[in-house]
């Protein structure tokens, strides 16, 4: 499962690199379409934390977040993963954690890591459609666009 995880942790990065680069690049300043990437980047660091059994990060789930800001998070969040993934071999462990409303749950951190970047690719897509509704142009981050990026068929 590694290299599985490997795959998807590095596509998770570049699809936050790109929403990133179409929000610097069109000085997007929207609120709500900023909270929600903001969201993404925020989910990514509560999971991360929560696997690793650190105190929860000094992050908003759903903050109002500055661009300057959201370059921050993107960078930490992907380096923080990349060495999380690369420094463990197995992912199949049960864990038991208390969630944002303090309910208690336990869950299969491979299923978690599964999760997160489904969630992920779920707010991106709700940052595209704010932006198309905005008059902005949003950014292609489907996962097989980056298969074809990777195997030098698609121009990133």
């Amino acid at each position: 499962m590694k290299k599985y995880f490997l795959k998807l942790y590095q596509y998770n990065a570049w699809a936050n690199d790109r929403v990133l680069s179409c929000l610097r690049q069109q000085s997007v300043d929207d609120e709500k379409t900023l909270t929600i990437f903001g969201h993404v980047l925020a989910a990514q660091f509560l999971w991360l934390h929560r696997i690793k059994g650190l105190a929860p990060p000094d992050v908003k789930l759903w903050g109002e977040y500055s661009l300057e800001r959201l370059e921050k998070m993107v960078t930490d969040a992907n380096q923080q993963w990349k060495e999380f993934v690369e420094s463990h071999e197995n992912f199949d462990r049960e864990m038991t954690y208390t969630n944002y409303v303090g309910e208690l749950y336990t869950n299969n951190v491979e299923t978690i890591m599964m999760h997160l970047v489904n969630h992920c690719s779920y707010h991106r897509a709700q940052v595209a459609l704010l932006l198309r509704q905005k008059g902005f142009e949003p950014i292609n981050t489907d996962l097989i666009t980056y298969d074809r990026v990777v195997r030098g068929q698609w121009k990133d």
